[in-house]
């Protein structure tokens, strides 16, 4: 399993934003097997989680036409700045046991 971690720095969260948000992550739930999907807001600094069962669906999804147009948004309209990393998640764990 892999973790896509998105670290942001917002220009500005509207409206618009919100619903494009809501529909990439249905998108990517429902279309590109992604297993789950958690972000936060505080104040301008925003993370995003995203956990995929491998390394294709992570670059599928990052190649969609909805995804790239969203990406594009982004840089122009809501973020001063963001980074990404993509890591191999080795071990996990939970309480209670699932």
């Amino acid at each position: 399993m892999f973790v896509v971690i998105f670290r942001a720095n917002a220009r500005q969260l509207d409206a618009a934003y919100s619903a494009t948000a809501a529909q990439m992550r249905e998108l990517a739930l429902k279309e590109f097997g992604c297993l789950e999907f958690t972000a936060v807001t505080e104040g301008d600094q925003e993370i995003a989680l995203s956990y995929w069962p491998n390394e294709a669906s992570i670059r599928a999804w990052k190649q969609q036409a909805d995804h790239l147009m969203a990406q594009q948004m982004g840089r122009e309209r809501w973020y001063a700045s963001y980074r990404v990393e993509v890591a191999e998640v080795t071990r996990r764990y939970a309480y209670p046991p699932a």
